[in-house]
């Protein structure tokens, strides 16, 4: 018979549980609900119990619950959540963002046969276990940081055979790391140079055969497409999205980041999210405002490419859902620390203290379509961070530049 474990941790300054926000549009700091001088009790890896220190102190001490005495001030938050990501990958692309800062541009880098493919190359000559170990360290720096959970694409393969080399090197390194890796199946990044046939017969190849073996394999239930002007058009991927819808994937869209065009592909096919959105106008805001499809933004590749920020501040006034992730890559967002990045998009967009830490984890949970996490209430996962401080807004006060001083995945202190 398997004995539970009870952990107590407390008592906290705050605790801001993130629980009983609106799912969509404004959020305003006094919707907050923050318990202070909190408790929070773990039943093996889930959330037992949370409120008050003193009220949940006896039964803790009943139970023979582990007791974490916090003798410093704390505040507590669920783990962070970063849904956009592209952490396996092989190289560098320095020489990428040198060029753009002498002045040029991301597509003409691509067009010159830089940007994406240079990262295809270099991932195609580096081996799966080392793509899992570069991985693995990249998630684990994630962590230390409070991110628990973390969504990692493919698309750096373009072929078949390489794909999956990614896909299964993703899945090595949620093996190998604590936190939780999401895969994602973005076969559909850019046109491969090395394929013989149109874009289209690409995308029908990669349909017909890798999508089984994803779903055979438990590789991904995840189909990512970058629709732009160097990439795939909103014309080149029905019949590919069509194909995913009917075997059941999820869908999520690169969409709207130099052209529109993007986030109408994503709400005619009902896709959790679209993703960048930069480019987006008052017509794309109204049209994600008024679907289910998540807006995701993604500050990090503002900051990487010298470009607009995605509209948050309209989004969520038009009625949107915003997410934000770090879209953590080796071309356009090097940096990868979601934290800052979406404080700095909160300072720029004018987004409250609510709406930042809102799309870095109850929001980015439902953009990767899961419900057990992003929220301390009881049942979700025990995925907690505390910050050395004694008031929540100093999180985005010091833009990123206070970090989690404990973390806790699946009720355990990662060290």
């Amino acid at each position: 018979m398997q004995t539970i474990k009870y952990t107590f941790i407390g008592p906290l300054r705050q605790a801001v549980t993130m629980t009983n926000l609106p799912e969509k549009g404004a959020i305003k700091d006094e919707q907050l609900h923050i318990i202070k001088e909190a408790g929070i009790m773990i039943m093996d890896d889930k959330i037992y119990d949370i409120g008050p220190y003193w009220d949940l102190y006896p039964e803790a001490q009943s139970i023979g619950a582990e007791m974490i005495n916090l003798r410093d001030d704390y505040v507590a938050l669920p783990g962070l959540i970063d849904c956009h990501t592209h952490i396996c990958f092989g190289g560098s692309r320095a020489q990428d963002y040198a060029m753009r800062n002498a002045g040029k541009s991301y597509l003409e880098i691509a067009k010159a046969g830089g940007g994406i493919w240079d990262t295809v190359s270099l991932t195609r000559k580096t081996s799966i276990d080392k793509l899992a170990q570069l991985t693995v360290k990249k998630a684990d720096r994630h962590l230390r940081d409070g991110i628990t959970t973390i969504e990692v694409k493919s698309g750096y393969g373009l072929s078949i055979e390489e794909e999956l080399k990614m896909l299964k090197a993703i899945k090595l390194a949620n093996e190998n790391t604590s936190s939780d890796l999401i895969p994602t199946c973005l076969a559909a990044h850019i046109p491969p140079k090395d394929f013989q046939g149109t874009q289209r017969n690409y995308l029908k190849a990669i349909a017909d055969e890798l999508f089984p073996i994803l779903q055979g394999e438990g590789l991904a239930n995840r189909i990512d497409a970058f629709i732009e002007d160097t990439a795939f058009t909103p014309e080149d991927i029905q019949s590919y999205f069509h194909k995913a819808k009917e075997m059941g994937f999820d869908i999520t869209v690169h969409a709207d980041q130099f052209h529109t065009g993007g986030s109408q592909v994503a709400v005619n096919f009902g896709a959790i999210s679209a993703d960048h959105l930069e480019a987006s106008t008052d017509k794309e805001i109204a049209l994600l405002a008024q679907s289910k499809t998540i807006a995701v933004a993604l500050p990090g590749a503002s900051m990487g490419l010298g470009v607009a920020y995605t509209p948050a501040r309209k989004l969520l006034d038009a009625g949107a859902s915003l997410a934000i992730a770090s879209d953590w890559n080796p071309g356009s967002a090097p940096m990868g620390d979601l934290l800052m990045q979406a404080a700095v998009l909160g300072t720029y967009e004018k987004l409250s203290n609510a709406e930042v830490l809102a799309g870095i984890t109850t929001r980015a949970a439902a953009a990767l379509n899961l419900h057990d996490r992003g929220q301390l209430n009881p049942g979700m996962l025990a995925d907690i961070i505390l910050f050395p401080t004694v008031d929540y807004r100093d999180i985005t006060y010091m833009q990123g530049r206070l970090k989690p001083f404990k973390v806790f995945k699946n009720g355990v202190e990662i060290n």
